[in-house]
């Protein structure tokens, strides 16, 4: 039996055979289920930053979940505010009316939030959050007397969402390719790091590049039918991607000159996430629509929204019978359950410096990281920013498999949690470990890389 097992299970934990019949009825995401059903990965219990499957065994959960749980598992104090609010108003009436915690996590996010922004909307996850941020785009534009503004741009390689809209903008072919084709009106760009590699070009030279054909393929689409650009500060799906020094600045102002809306994409990059309340923070300019989620709630209640600069806002700002509200609804949007573990959240982060610590341990991670690896030549970098970080890893030479999900795999095997791409690990560990936490992660993700690329 594993050291780090403990056959004292909740009350009610199926057997491994129940759990075998049981994962039989169920679709996991993105998950082969013929294969998950001969030996499911089913988890009882959380505590701290590690979580513990049905046969006992207890990991580290160095993804936070999907990048969500940042204040770890079983906390009293989360727990405590969905409990306390699920028994006082558990659901509103999301097309009549607000209520009182949704209106406080409104007004707290407002004040807390850097970059000036005037309006908070509420979804249930990051889908609809992107959904919402490219359709308020498009109405934002028809109101202002701009009716033909309904293109979308966004990067190759980029993850957006698994809803209509915020799939269309996604730019990988494995999420995309079956269900094709979308609405019209998505246009793909190529990042400033696919420019340097293919071309051979310095970071520099990369961003400049990637900024000429972007302006030229504005002009090529025609500005006055271009809405919005929605882009992930840093691209997670693609490797853990940091953009270059300025580009975000100066997309920015591409997008200005020609009146077209930016987007960030901070579901996972907001919240302390990249060691700044928002990713925007690194990089010296602020979206005209910002999207949240994951880390907002913690995983405690199912949360997400968007943050809107006072420019647009005031286009929704109508009166009865003018037919200016925006447009748009989902049943468990501006959710009073939700807005109490929001406000608590918040609250965890503020009184506790939990963005300055994401900083610290993030610096921390990442030496290690560096140090632990520097020998390895399947190792090409860390990258990333605070405590989401990324394991950049060559092939093995040709026709060898994927490195990311081996190394994925070892590292489950040594009771770690972490994401593998086909060239990139990522870890995002929640934002409370210690420093003698962030050791352990550090060490067991050395060991899983070398156990794969010796």
């Amino acid at each position: 039996m594993s050291e780090n097992t403990d056959m004292n299970l909740p009350e009610g934990t199926p057997t491994p055979d129940e759990l075998r019949e049981l994962s039989r009825n169920l679709l996991v995401d993105m998950v082969p289920m013929a294969s998950f059903s001969d030996d499911p990965f089913v988890l009882v219990e959380g505590k701290g930053i590690r979580v513990r499957d049905a046969s006992g065994r207890w990991y580290i959960d160095g993804l936070s979940g999907v990048f969500t749980s940042s204040y770890g598992h079983a906390n009293e104090r989360l727990a405590g505010a969905a409990a306390a609010q699920a028994k006082t108003l558990a659901f509103g009436m999301p097309l009549y009316a607000a209520n009182v915690p949704i209106l406080k996590l409104a007004d707290r996010l407002l004040e807390v939030a850097p970059g000036g922004y005037a309006v908070a909307k509420f979804t249930a996850g990051g889908s609809e959050a992107t959904e919402s941020a490219l359709k308020m785009a498009r109405q934002w534009h028809h109101l202002e007397g701009r009716g033909r503004r309904f293109k979308v741009f966004s990067h190759y390689r980029s993850y957006h969402g698994a809803t209509g809209h915020s799939l269309a903008a996604s730019g990988g072919v494995a999420w995309r390719s079956e269900f094709e084709p979308f609405a019209a009106g998505f246009i793909h760009v190529n990042p400033p790091f696919v420019l340097q590699r293919r071309l051979g070009l310095s970071e520099a030279a990369a961003c400049d590049a990637a900024l000429e054909l972007i302006e030229e393929a504005v002009e090529l689409e025609d500005p006055d039918t271009i809405a919005a650009f929605i882009t992930e500060p840093i691209m997670l799906s693609a490797g853990v991607r940091v953009p270059p020094e300025g580009y975000l600045r100066r997309l920015h102002d591409i997008l200005r000159r020609h009146d077209i809306l930016l987007v960030y994409d901070e579901i996972i990059t907001g919240f302390g996430r990249t060691g700044r309340l928002f990713a925007a923070e690194h990089f010296g300019t602020y979206p005209d629509i910002l999207c949240f989620g994951k880390g907002v709630s913690g995983g405690y209640a199912a949360l997400a929204g968007l943050l809107v600069q006072e420019h647009v806002a005031r286009s929704f700002w109508g009166r009865e019978g003018e037919n200016r509200e925006f447009r748009d609804g989902h049943t468990y949007g501006n959710n009073p359950v939700a807005g109490a573990v929001g406000l608590k959240a918040i609250e965890y982060l503020v009184d506790d410096r939990l963005v300055e610590h994401s900083h610290r341990m993030g610096e921390r991670l990442a030496a290690r990281l560096r140090a632990g690896l520097s020998d390895v030549p399947a190792v090409t970098g860390i990258r990333g920013l605070g405590m989401l970080r990324g394991i950049a890893l060559d092939g093995l030479g040709a026709g060898s498999p994927p490195l990311g999900p081996a190394v994925s795999k070892s590292a489950r095997e040594r009771g770690l949690v972490v994401r593998g791409g086909l060239d990139f690990v990522a870890l995002g560990p929640p934002l409370v470990c210690t420093e003698s936490e962030i050791d352990e992660i550090a060490d067991l993700a050395i060991a899983a890389v070398r156990a794969v690329a010796r």
